[in-house]
Order: C-alpha cells, then sequence, then structure tokens
C-alpha cells in the first residue's frame, strides 16, 4: 500500500516539470556529453602524438596546408621638391639619401617608400606561414618591387618549449623597441618615423640570427628579448671591410667579427578598465663599419655603436570599433670610432679621425578610429640631439609634422591621404629645405594573413 502512494507521488512531482524545463534538462544533459567528448578526443590525440614521438616515426603535415597571402601598396605621391634634388639632401652628420634612393658602397641599394613624385608601386608582399610539425611554425615573407626580389622574413619558431620561453632563428624584424617589428601595411602612417629611417635605414634592424623570449610568470605582462644577429644593418652597423676604391686590394679595415649585433629588450603592459598600457626598453650594440665611400660626400665609420630606445603605447576603447591611441618612442645613439677620408685624389689612402656621435630623438603619434572604417591620426618628430665632436657647427632639430586620414572598406582593403611637412633636411650649401608632401595610399590584401601584435 505505502510502495504504491510512493510511486503515484513521485509520478505527480515529474508531471509537475513544464515541458520547457525538462526539455532545458535535456539540452544540459547534451552538453555535458559534447564537453566529455571533446576531452576524450583530445586524450586519444595526445596520447596518439605520444606514441608517434615514442615510436621515431614523423609528424603527418597533411592537414597543415599553409597560409597564403598576397599583400599589394601602391601610391601617389606629390612633393614641393623635384626627385633629382632629393638625391642631394641630407640630416647633418646623421643621414643622406633618406627621402631617395642611395648606395651603401657595397653594391647595395635601396630606396624608401613613395620614393617619387607621382605613381610609385610600393611593393608587393607574399607570405606562407604554417605548422611544421608539434614543436615548430615556419613563416615566410617575401617582398617583390619591380626590380627586386627580397627576402623580408623566414624563420622557423618554437611553439611548445613551455615556461614562458619561445624561440626563433633565420630573418625577422629584431624586437627592439615598438615600430621596428611591425610591417609597413601595419603601421598608422605611410612612412617610417625620421629617427628610424634616420639611425637605422628604411628596414630598420631586419637580420640573420637568433631570438630567445621569455613571458614572465607574473600577474602583469612582462617579457624579456634576446637576440643575437649577424650585424648586416648598412646604416649603423655592417660587416664589410674598408677598402681604398683606388686600390682595392688593399684592406684598410677588416671586417668584424660576426656575429656582430646584440639586441636586448624588456617590454610590459597592464589595463585599467578599457584602457591598455604598453611600455619597454631596449639596447643594441655591435661594431660599425658604416661605408659610404661611393658617395659625393665619401667617407666611411669604423667603430662600435650603442642604441638605446624606450617606447610607450597607450589605447583607450570607447567600443569595439571605437579608440583613441597615443605611440611614442625615443631613440639615442653613441657611436664611437674613427672617420676614413680619402687624402688623394687617387683615392688609394685615407685620412683618419677619431669622432664620437651622440645623437637621439623621437616621435610622438595620436590615432583616433571613429569607427571600423574611419581613423585620423597626426604625428610629430624631431631628431633634437646632434653632437658630433669633430664639428661644433652641426644643426640640430630636425623636425617633420605629419597629418592623415584612413578609410578601411575591410580587413583586406586600407585607402590612406596623408600630408607631411619635413623641416629636417639641407642642401649642399647648409640650407634648411622645407618640403610638403602629400600621399594618397592604396593597401589591398587576400588570402590567409597572421593576426598582427597589438
Amino acid at each position: 500500500m505505502y510502495k504504491k502512494l510512493a510511486y503515484i507521488s513521485l509520478f505527480a512531482a515529474l508531471s509537475l516539470f513544464a515541458d520547457s524545463e525538462v526539455e532545458t534538462l535535456k539540452q544540459r544533459v547534451e552538453t555535458l556529453e559534447s564537453i566529455i567528448k571533446q576531452q576524450q578526443k583530445k586524450e586519444e590525440d595526445s596520447k596518439l602524438l605520444s606514441s608517434l614521438n615514442s615510436s621515431g616515426n614523423s609528424f603527418s603535415q597533411s592537414s597543415f596546408i599553409p597560409d597564403f597571402s598576397l599583400i599589394v601598396d601602391t601610391s601617389y605621391v606629390s612633393r614641393s621638391k623635384k626627385d633629382e634634388e632629393l638625391t642631394h639632401l641630407e640630416i647633418p652628420g646623421i643621414a643622406h639619401g633618406v627621402m631617395a634612393a642611395h648606395s651603401h658602397g657595397d653594391g647595395h641599394s635601396e630606396a624608401p617608400i613613395n620614393a617619387n613624385d607621382g605613381f610609385n608601386l610600393n611593393y608587393a608582399e607574399l607570405a606562407m606561414q604554417s605548422v611544421v610539425d608539434p614543436y615548430f611554425s615556419l613563416t615566410g615573407i617575401f617582398h617583390l618591387t619591380e626590380d627586386n626580389f627580397e627576402i623580408e622574413e623566414v624563420f622557423g619558431e618554437t611553439t611548445s618549449l613551455g615556461y614562458g620561453l619561445k624561440a626563433k632563428i633565420g630573418k625577422f624584424r629584431s624586437g627592439f623597441g615598438r615600430i621596428n617589428e611591425q610591417h609597413q601595411h601595419v603601421q598608422d602612417f605611410s612612412d617610417m618615423p625620421l629617427i628610424y629611417v634616420a639611425f637605422l635605414g628604411e628596414h630598420g634592424i631586419n637580420d640573420i640570427g637568433a631570438q630567445v623570449q621569455w613571458t614572465l610568470p607574473t600577474d602583469i605582462f612582462v617579457k624579456l628579448g634576446f637576440e643575437v644577429l649577424q650585424g648586416k644593418n648598412p646604416s649603423m652597423y655592417g660587416t664589410d671591410s674598408i677598402s681604398p676604391e683606388g686600390d682595392t686590394e688593399t684592406i684598410a679595415v677588416n671586417s668584424p667579427s660576426q656575429p656582430n649585433l646584440l639586441v636586448g629588450y624588456v617590454k610590459s603592459s597592464f589595463d585599467i578598465d578599457t584602457t591598455t598600457f604598453l611600455y619597454g626598453a631596449s639596447i643594441a650594440y655591435g661594431d660599425s663599419r658604416v661605408n659610404h665611400l661611393a658617395d659625393e660626400n665619401s667617407h666611411a665609420f669604423v667603430g662600435g655603436s650603442r642604441l638605446y630606445g624606450v617606447d610607450l603605447t597607450v589605447k583607450h576603447y570607447f567600443d569595439s570599433y571605437s579608440y583613441l591611441t597615443f605611440q611614442g618612442e625615443y631613440l639615442y645613439r653613441n657611436m664611437d670610432g674613427e672617420v676614413y677620408t680619402y687624402a688623394d685624389t687617387n683615392k688609394t689612402t685615407f685620412n683618419v679621425t677619431s669622432t664620437v656621435k651622440k645623437q637621439g630623438g623621437y616621435y610622438a603619434q595620436l590615432v583616433y578610429a571613429f569607427n571600423q572604417n574611419y581613423r585620423i591620426g597626426t604625428r610629430y618628430e624631431n631628431i633634437n640631439k646632434n653632437d658630433v665632436s669633430t664639428d661644433s657647427t652641426l644643426a640640430n632639430n630636425f623636425d617633420r609634422y605629419s597629418v592623415m586620414v584612413d578609410y578601411t572598406t575591410s580587413e583586406f582593403a586600407r585607402f590612406r591621404l596623408q600630408y607631411n611637412r619635413n623641416n629636417a633636411m639641407f642642401n649642399e650649401a647648409g640650407e634648411r629645405q622645407h618640403i610638403d608632401t602629400f600621399i594618397v595610399e592604396m593597401n589591398l590584401a587576400i588570402g590567409a594573413h597572421g593576426a598582427h601584435n597589438f
């Protein structure tokens, strides 16, 4: 009798559940079953991978087809100076040929982006990236212009070292500073900051070598990086020997030991509500073989060079697409060595003068995104320190102003209008030049391109 009453009571209680509640319970059960199946699949894959590794069999790449992408950057440029005038302009005591194609005396020449009046095909970037096996990935980025094919980056990178460690080997953009690691199409303006181009050339520190990074197990993000590089940067370091043009069999200065360049840095960040602060400090040290013996003002620098940098980025989000970003860097270099100039018209012997260069400068930029399509930005740059021991009359305060507005139709297409007012260049008579430049840039991309760093 009591059993019958109990069954009747249980049945009555169950019948009180609404259909919707029963349906909710079913969904929860199905969700739990799905999670259990996914976990079982991960455990099975892990066991299979361990079995392959222990048996010495190679990892199958059949399911890892490389990601390919093509990026094309073109521009239309209108300047207040003709192209032929730009080749004779310089930043006294610091750099020459900044706004035009120039040679470094070793058969290597480079031209900046947006180099010519009128239309420019700045580059086509072909990139590919894929997992190699459970331990490595491989990335290749190639730059093509009308006249050159260049390996921009190609490197293998570890994926499973653990303990916050990551290593890279090959040719790659150094983690020095903030903007050095960024490709041009990622940057907020159509040209590199003046201080980077003056000290390191159009491509910055982009070299062959090895990199190790360690993300510390701390509450806030802290990353330490160390790089050993070949040191081939022709604007500040270099690996070539120095020989007089009239007597190429005589070596005046041997090439430095290689690898030649050491780079170290620390980067950290934290968030306050919807605002992110990212900051860092960097140092690069190496021997210099800066060869400009084939230039009009022929000379070469031999010595040791240190480059220091600090950077700060602050990004505040108003919503998912609207934000305000401040970004700035200060670079300071100390170059201690000798300057070689020709002692005779036959270019067979040198005069040697001890020289110390202490030079520094910065850029600061502000970019506001209205929404996912429109942005405006402004940038101010100044090389405000130019102390050279052999010439106390050199000018300083080499500045440039820029404003830009860009329109992004999607993540694959961007159009930008930019204006520069450049007061940093001097002609051969030592007169400061004022150069106005308008740039209309178009950047298009197709294919699967990896995500960029914040």
